[in-house]
């Protein structure tokens, strides 16, 4: 996902997109510990949307730019 697609989300969307990419996160760790990932890079791909998303979050919350924080 790019920063442009976050930043044209409102703050609900960003939630629900962090709660969504934070489970199968999870769900993907799991797998890697007891079996083989079909897409190992996926994790890492993972982890870089979340934190974009946390930093969209983050500029919204200090009114650095972009919507204000619901």
């Amino acid at each position: 996902m790019k920063i442009d697609e976050i930043r044209g989300k409102t703050g609900d969307e960003i939630d629900y997109e962090l709660a969504t990419l934070r489970k199968e996160l999870f769900d993907l760790r799991f797998k890697s510990a007891t079996q083989s990932l079909q897409s190992p890079s996926r994790i890492q791909v993972i982890k870089r949307t979340i934190a974009r998303l946390l930093t969209i979050q983050n500029e919204r919350q200090a009114g650095i730019r972009g919507q204000k924080p619901r």
